[in-house]
């Protein structure tokens, strides 16, 4: 993981440094200041190696202090940390270093209110691989810091037959016996059915996981009956996701039908960057 911080942080500092900061060059070189980083609402903190790596590769002599960790919460106008060093350093990573923290926060707060709002259910919060391009290890972090489960990371760790791949491949039984044949032994295959006929087809199939789009809340009742009722008769233990336009405003409902998966793609796809501010003492 700090390899791929290290990738993103670089990536960072050079899309916004470029041949140098040359705003930078009105501070003495010598200069040493001392900066505070406060949150304006309230939120859960990630992105602390980003942060702080945008100013230590800049100046290795900077030090911070913080005063939470990755997946604190946070309450507005809380002092998050404090930073020293170099004031050009300071002022050349500050933008990039801001960017990481606010991004990543934003997606662990957001996952943090789906986790709360299925408390006390057996479901669990899900994420997607609606990723922003670059930073989607950054993202999948801040998930795990919210309180939710990352799906897979790609298309390298896990098969998502969906309904383009079964039409493709000629039908339900067939993608997943070809999955089955194609799969490494440490690889889940999961697919995705879009009622309860292609439901019963995929578990006659021998499918494991489903993941259920776009479901009603009486056909995600139904399909739970329906996958006790089969794990009954087979002996099976049948995973159900659901997925598909689920908000705050409805998640709870989803949660209490019994499905054991709640994918959320807006937990890193619809993000509203958290309010923070530098300020030097």
């Amino acid at each position: 993981m700090l390899e791929e911080i290290k990738k993103n942080v670089s990536q960072a500092l050079a899309e916004d440094i470029g041949t140098g900061d040359l705003t930078a060059l009105l501070i003495p070189e010598q200069q040493t200041l001392t900066a505070d980083v406060v949150i304006r609402e309230n939120a859960v903190l990630c992105g602390v190696q980003w942060f702080g790596l945008c100013f230590q590769m800049l100046c290795p002599d900077i030090r911070i202090e913080w005063f939470a960790g990755d997946g604190d919460r946070l309450a507005a106008r809380q002092h998050i940390c404090r930073v020293s060093g170099s004031a050009r350093a300071l002022l050349t990573a500050e933008r990039s270093a801001l960017n990481f923290l606010q991004l990543l926060s934003a997606v662990a707060a957001q996952t943090r209110r789906y986790v709360d709002a299925i408390a006390g259910t057996q479901a669990v919060i899900v994420d997607t691989r609606k990723t922003l391009p670059g930073l989607r290890l950054a993202q999948k972090y801040a998930v795990r810091c919210g309180g939710g489960v990352n799906h897979r990371l790609g298309l390298h760790d896990g098969i998502l037959i969906k309904e383009n791949h079964i039409a493709a491949a000629g039908g339900i039984r067939r993608a997943l016996e070809t999955a089955q044949t194609v799969a490494p032994q440490n690889v889940f295959i999961q697919i995705e059915v879009e009622s309860l006929q292609e439901l019963q087809a995929a578990l006659d199939a021998g499918a494991v996981m489903v993941l259920l789009d776009n479901f009603t809340l009486t056909q995600l009742s139904e399909a739970v009956a329906l996958r006790a009722r089969h794990a009954i008769k087979t002996g099976q233990t049948i995973i159900l996701e659901a997925s598909g336009n689920i908000g705050l405003d409805t998640v709870r409902s989803v949660a209490e039908t019994g499905v054991d998966r709640i994918s959320i793609g807006s937990l890193t796809k619809n993000i509203q960057a958290v309010d923070l501010s530098m300020r030097f003492v």
